[in-house]
């Protein structure tokens, strides 16, 4: 469960299983045990004396509690989000609590850390964290990212609008089922560009509007624009931000294969490899540079939507391959949803 802050962006907990998330806060404990330290000792010996035994006792009771957020983060977030708050904060006290009874003893000498005191620095660290992943969340996501993003869904280049119309108008009399299906396709194309694009969307779906979409080239650049799609492993159920694939495809249209007077081939392999999802998108390089001179708005838009969603766990590799252009992607393998999807609709 979700609220939503100022920006209408949806605001919830941090996934507590995400790479990116367990490394701040363990760099977030560590720096305030040094800065602890710091402030009782006076001298370079007894600092890490104190730091020691205090990592010893801290960083078990970290990675217990961060092994506990991970196991119960789907339930957390399933909560309205103060009530996952509260019961964050409540298993980020009661671990270290725990552990502190269990383990001060052996590792103090017997003599054991004041209980009181590991609960409040629990829940002051805990709280902040909290804070700083929601305060994050809207850094990444603010009014003029938003703004960006609509501008991004928005715009298809006027000429490629003119172009799929004059297309369809040519087949009404001697084709009109291939008319008809381009003007689904565009329909299709158009409903998902104006939709949310906050939430995940079933790899399937973006599979689907991917197709709709060069469909819709392919009806004006014919048999200059091939296609090789590579989806035997392809994971159909897992999530994925949606308007990354089609993006990607309309860059490698774009610039390479527009340019060059005989075409080429766009190359698109979707695979799952253990717990990652791989997307991986090629197309020929065009000889002219000067030719359709690149913006990077799309490729930094999806780089920022990665990030927001999955942190450091994704990647986004572009890499010149000799005469081939790859763009590679690499999430986690997930099927939780941020919240429902809006059911699809029925195409005839």
């Amino acid at each position: 469960m979700k609220r939503r802050n100022h920006n209408n962006r949806q605001v919830e907990l941090p996934n507590f299983c995400h790479l990116g998330v367990n490394l701040r806060i363990t760099l977030t404990v560590e720096a305030a045990l040094v800065a602890g330290v710091v402030a009782r000792v006076a001298d370079a010996q007894a600092f890490w004396a104190e730091f020691i035994g205090l990592s010893a006792l801290a960083q078990p009771a970290l990675l217990l509690t961060l092994l506990a957020l991970c196991a119960a983060g789907r339930w957390l977030r399933s909560q309205p989000y103060r009530l996952g708050v509260a019961f964050t904060l409540a298993l980020g006290v009661a671990v270290p609590m725990l552990v502190t009874l269990w383990l001060s003893p052996v590792l103090a000498g017997g003599e054991t850390y004041p209980l009181i005191g590991v609960a409040l620095f629990s829940l002051l660290l805990g709280a902040g964290l909290l804070a700083y992943f929601n305060l994050r969340a809207r850094a990444l996501s603010p009014a003029i990212t938003e703004a960006r993003l609509q501008a991004l869904q928005a715009r298809i280049r006027p000429h490629f609008l003119f172009n799929s119309l004059n297309a369809v108008l040519s087949l009404v009399r001697s084709d009109p089922r291939r008319a008809e299906r381009a003007l689904e396709n565009m329909a299709d194309l158009f409903r998902a560009l104006m939709g949310n694009a906050s939430q995940l969307a079933p790899l399937e779906d973006e599979v689907a509007l991917t197709r709709a979409y060069l469909e819709l080239e392919q009806l004006r650049l014919g048999d200059r624009l091939q296609v090789a799609w590579h989806i035997n492993k392809m994971p159909a159920d897992a999530l994925i931000p949606p308007l990354v694939i089609q993006p990607l495809v309309e860059n490698a249209v774009y610039h390479g294969i527009e340019p060059l007077p005989d075409g080429g081939e766009i190359s698109l392999n979707l695979y799952r490899s253990a717990d990652k999802v791989h997307i991986v998108v090629r197309n020929p390089i065009a000889t002219d540079a000067s030719h359709h001179k690149g913006n990077r708005i799309a490729l930094a838009n999806i780089r920022e939507r990665l990030l927001l969603h999955f942190d450091l766990d994704a990647q986004l590799k572009l890499e010149p391959l000799g005469a081939v252009y790859q763009v590679h992607i690499v999430i986690p393998y997930t099927r939780e949803r941020t919240q429902p999807a809006p059911a699809r609709p029925h195409r005839r």
